[in-house]
């Protein structure tokens, strides 16, 4: 009688099929599929509504995030600020409360 201990193999780890594959396989298999379903013409294929409705449902999942777009706004403001500190700094044309501040050490945290 055969001796089935857990030793014998690991259960549920091991990669079988199209998962064991590597990355570039099966994007290869995958581009076969799409192709031939295009000369069959079974493909889908998005008209500008349905993509757009599309586009729109990621972005309500995207903004249901509240600290992801927070942190979206956040970088937007920054860098914002600092193309328009550095164009005024380029023209010499800040404004003269902004140079005091930077003079006296500005808001350092």
């Amino acid at each position: 009688m055969a001796n089935n201990s857990a030793s014998d193999k690991p259960k549920g780890t091991a990669k079988r099929g199209f998962a064991a594959m590597d990355e570039a396989t099966q994007r290869a298999i995958a581009s076969k599929g799409g192709q031939a379903a295009h000369q069959k013409g079974t493909a889908h294929e998005f008209d500008s509504e349905e993509a757009r409705r599309a586009g729109q449902k990621g972005g309500e999942a995207v903004s249901r995030d509240r600290e992801h777009m927070a942190a979206i706004g956040r970088k937007g403001g920054e860098s914002r600020q600092s193309a328009a500190r550095a164009a005024a700094d380029k023209n010499g044309t800040r404004s003269g409360a902004d140079s005091e501040q930077s003079s006296k050490g500005g808001n350092q945290q």
